[in-house]
Formats: structure tokens, C-alpha cells, sequence
């Protein structure tokens, strides 16, 4: 186990000033809900400043006209019809599925009530995230928020990043992680165990973060009590894919996870905790640019 070093950032892959549009990356984000409509918005506005091109696109038709009042303050995406989605994921360099999907129909439904129910809006989650995952087993994929809390692990194609919370962890894995302020040696060898297992990458957000792939742990230090509000795991989870569309994806995972703490923490310097998911992803550049002087 070894601590990520914000000099590694200089390794990510930058535009060349050669390159045309497109040539820096094009990511797909497939989320959102009827009860969660605006939670993909903050991973489109974390993966359009770092790639040439994020396609948006949900099973949720609502999203449509919403996609159109979202687009009046980040013109930077292409709303996709779900019918239409296999096509923009097969042309682009990664995925990112599960910001805003439903785990139960409603806040006080049943199903949340007994942990062990799967209602219809689980179903429908479970049912797009297996098929989409096994049909593109070959595209690199980013898993969160609702398609992780509600998948097999066995689904996950090789080297697919999940970025789960503990609790989220104890849904996907079946194994409790008792996370203090530091990582421990122990819970660093359980989250390696289930990365090994199913040949994935698993990002463990908390107060330190530990990323681990089958052959390689790191923990990433920083960031502050104001990355607990709404919206900051999406912030992450589309800078992930964004920097996955061009670099290895352990690096991609870890890169992102230092990012978005470096982030709240230069925030933290003006503001304290007073701050939100967007201050974040805007804050995400100028973080970036810095480091890669």
C-alpha cells in the first residue's frame, strides 16, 4: 500500500495541439431518474471539461426536455434518445453508467424499508446495467451510484472502475469495511481481494480513498466534510470516465480521486465548507493545470 503523489498527474494524457476534435476523447453517461433528474448533470459538467465530446443520453424519457433547460447552462453535451444509446457507446473511449438511477420507486418504498426486496425500479436498473455491460464488455466502463447498488459483481467486464462508498461496497461485495479517518492494512487487503476476484478497479471513497486493482493498491490523502454534500460522488465518477477515455484505467481511477479532494481542498482555502458539487467541478481545471506545469 503506498499514497498517491500529485506528480504522477503529469503522466495523464494531455491534447496535443495537433489533435482535431474528437482525438482527446468522447465519453457516454447513461443515468438519471424520475426522482433524480439533475445528479448526471454534475458528472457532464466533470467529464466535459477534460474530453472533446460527452454524449447524455437516459431510459427516463423526462429527461429529454430537462437535458434541453440543462444545455442552457452546459451547452457542452449531446443529449442522446435511449433508443440510440448503443451507438454512442461503441464509438466512445469510455462509459460511465448509474448517476441518478433508481435503486427503489420511491424514497419510503417497501423495498428500502427490507434491504432484501428488489422492486421494479431496482429491476429496471439491474436489467439495463446487465445488458449494456455484457453487450460492451469490450468498451471500458466507470459503474456507480444506482447501477452499482443494485448489479452482480460478476457482471463487470474486465478492468471496469466501480466507486462505491463503504456502504455502497457492503451492497456490491457482501463485506463490511470499517473505514476510520486513515485506510488500514486490513480494509486496503479487503477492497484488493474483491478487485482480484473480479478483475475490476475499486475506488473506496471516504475521508482517505483507497484504489485498488488486482495488481496495485494506492490511498489518497486530502480533501474535506465538504465533499459530503449531493452531487460530489457524480463530480467524481465523471471525471473518472473523462480521464479514462485516454489513460489505463487504475491511473485514470486514482488520478480522479486526488483530483476531486485537491479540488475541495483549494475551496476549502476561500470558503471552508460552505461550497457544493459544482463549485467542485468547476474548481476541477484549474486544480488540473496546475499540477501539469
Amino acid at each position: 500500500m503506498e499514497y498517491f503523489s500529485s506528480k504522477e498527474l503529469k503522466k495523464l494524457t494531455q491534447p496535443q495541439s495537433a489533435s482535431n476534435g474528437e482525438d482527446n476523447g468522447q465519453v457516454t453517461i447513461i443515468g438519471g431518474s424520475s426522482l433524480f433528474k439533475g445528479a448526471p448533470l454534475f458528472s457532464l459538467k466533470a467529464a466535459s471539461r477534460i474530453v472533446d465530446m460527452v454524449y447524455f443520453s437516459s431510459p427516463e424519457p423526462t429527461l429529454e426536455k430537462v437535458a434541453a433547460y440543462m444545455q442552457a447552462d452546459l451547452p457542452s453535451f449531446i443529449w442522446v434518445p435511449f433508443e440510440e444509446v448503443e451507438k454512442y457507446i461503441e464509438k466512445s473511449d469510455a462509459i460511465l453508467i448509474g448517476p441518478g438511477f433508481l435503486r427503489f420507486s420511491s424514497e419510503y418504498s417497501e423495498a428500502k424499508e427490507r434491504m432484501e426486496l428488489c422492486d421494479e425500479e431496482c429491476q429496471k436498473t439491474r436489467d439495463i446495467t446487465k445488458t449494456l455491460l455484457e453487450k460492451f464488455a469490450h468498451k471500458k466502463w466507470v459503474v456507480d451510484a444506482g447501477s452499482l447498488q443494485t448489479i452482480d459483481p460478476a457482471w463487470l467486464p474486465k478492468n471496469a472502475i466501480v466507486t462505491p462508498n463503504k456502504k455502497e461496497f457492503f451492497m456490491l461485495f457482501g463485506e463490511k469495511l470499517e473505514m476510520g479517518e486513515t485506510i488500514s492494512e486490513e480494509v486496503a487487503a479487503t477492497v484488493q481481494a474483491q478487485a482480484t476476484k473480479h478483475d475490476c478497479i475499486i475506488v473506496v471513497k471516504g475521508p482517505e480513498t483507497v484504489v485498488a486493482s488486482k495488481d496495485k493498491v494506492v490511498v489518497v490523502k486530502g480533501g474535506n466534510a465538504g465533499l459530503t454534500k449531493g452531487g460530489s460522488g457524480d463530480t467524481q465518477a465523471g471525471l473518472t470516465a473523462a480521464l479514462l477515455a485516454k489513460n489505463e484505467p487504475f491511473f485514470a481511477a486514482a488520478s480522479a480521486a486526488y483530483l476531486i479532494k485537491a479540488s475541495a481542498d483549494e475551496i476549502h482555502k476561500r470558503v471552508g465548507v460552505y461550497y457544493n458539487a459544482t463549485d467542485v467541478a468547476e474548481e476541477i481545471p484549474r486544480v488540473l493545470a496546475s499540477y501539469q506545469k
